[in-house]
């Protein structure tokens, strides 16, 4: 008896055995959920193109424009005399282009400061258009306010790149959403972290951009700095209409680039800028270099000059690849363009770092501020979420 209930143990064990060793290779087959697969491409860096001398872009002078309001009225007593009617339409008198003229000549000799000519041009317009009022009898005067509206107009639209400046095909990145950790180390060693969120929207006409960083502190975060952008998209890639920028502790600061008028203006400043065609704001920066690289990486075989409107002023940023680097992401190992804008004696004196993941999109993975005082703030990804019915 007692045999037999071994031996039947025993082959309930063996027929357990069996049958487990049959279903085993089945679930280890059953599919445990869809995996994220991150792509890494990688470009060969392109040849380096010589460098060019950095090109200055002036403030408008207030004066020039002040010069051309007060220009030569045309005398109130001459009156048309019979012959006048028979003189050419291209040979108008010498009283009604003198606006245009002086307007003209400031720009010439003001090189670095392009659109003087189109503020001059602005004031120039009326001026001449009431003087064809006072004498309607002169078949030559509507000539003269028709070339300084044309004129006018043309000028309206952002200035041409100085010489030096090149022009550069954009192919911006899709809407995305980014997630990203802060730290940041004062000249003195003291560390903070913190976190920023960064939202690019864009339907390919037009695009919002927001940035906001802030810093934790114990169980609280204190938002140190805010970032809005809105503008078009056009041939050279993001073109500003609006930026503004509120740092903790002070008012927030205001930049238009009005391309009506071919200036940039700013609420915490009197002073104004030629607007250049491709112009940026601190905020857009990023993304424009995206958009170039993924236009055609090759471009970065030379430097990258940008025109950036700050809060009062507006400089030429010169962007240098500096080569190819895996970052330590939470998003995992990630393949990247660095890109390096130098400090630059008399105008700035930070370093600005930005890596490119050309495996995602070309979004601006990690910006890096090196300060003169030596103080660093390093922003890494740490999320991207691409919307892509904003794209």
């Amino acid at each position: 008896m007692l045999f037999l209930c071994a031996a039947t143990a025993g082959l309930h064990y063996l027929a357990i055995d069996w049958v487990g060793g049959r279903l085993g290779p089945l679930d280890s087959r059953r599919p445990t959920g869809q995996a994220l697969v991150t792509a890494q491409l990688r470009l060969a860096l392109p040849q380096r193109a010589p460098s060019a001398p950095l090109p200055e872009v002036a403030p408008l002078a207030p004066s020039a424009i002040k010069r051309v309001r007060k220009a030569a009225p045309k005398p109130a007593a001459a009156a048309p005399q019979p012959a006048a009617a028979e003189v050419p339409a291209e040979t108008a008198p010498p009283s009604e282009t003198a606006p245009v003229a002086a307007g003209a000549a400031d720009s010439a000799a003001a090189p670095s400061a392009p659109a003087t000519a189109a503020a001059a041009a602005t004031v120039a317009v009326p001026a001449a258009q009431q003087q064809a009022g006072a004498a309607p009898a002169q078949s030559p005067v509507p000539s003269a306010p028709a070339a300084a509206d044309m004129a006018d107009k043309r000028v309206a639209l952002p200035e041409a790149a100085p010489p030096g400046m090149r022009r550069y095909k954009v192919n911006l990145p899709p809407s995305a959403d980014f997630e990203l950790d802060v730290k940041r180390v004062d000249a003195n060693g003291t560390t903070w972290s913190g976190v920023a969120v960064m939202a690019w929207h864009s339907d390919g006409t037009r695009y919002k951009l927001n940035v906001e960083a802030g810093l934790s502190m114990l169980v609280t975060r204190i938002n140190l700095l805010v970032l809005s952008s809105e503008g078009m998209i056009d041939d050279y890639g993001i073109a500003p209409v609006t930026a503004t920028e509120k740092v903790r502790g002070r008012s927030q600061t205001a930049t238009h680039f009005n391309r009506d008028e071919g200036r940039i203006t700013f609420s915490a400043s009197e002073r104004s800028y030629p607007l250049l065609v491709g112009t940026q704001d601190k905020a857009t920066v990023p993304f424009q270099l995206g958009g170039i690289g993924r236009a055609d990486h090759r471009q970065f075989g030379g430097d990258i000059d940008l025109q950036v409107g700050e809060d009062k002023d507006a400089n030429i940023f010169r962007f240098q690849l500096v080569g190819e680097e895996e970052l330590e992401t939470r998003m995992g190992k990630l393949s990247t363009w660095h890109l390096t804008r130098p400090p630059r004696p008399g105008t700035y004196s930070s370093r600005i770092d930005i890596w490119l993941a050309p495996g995602l999109s070309w979004y601006p993975v990690q910006i890096r501020n090196t300060e003169a005082s030596g103080a660093l703030t390093t922003q890494t990804v740490s999320k991207i979420t691409v919307i892509e019915s904003g794209h």
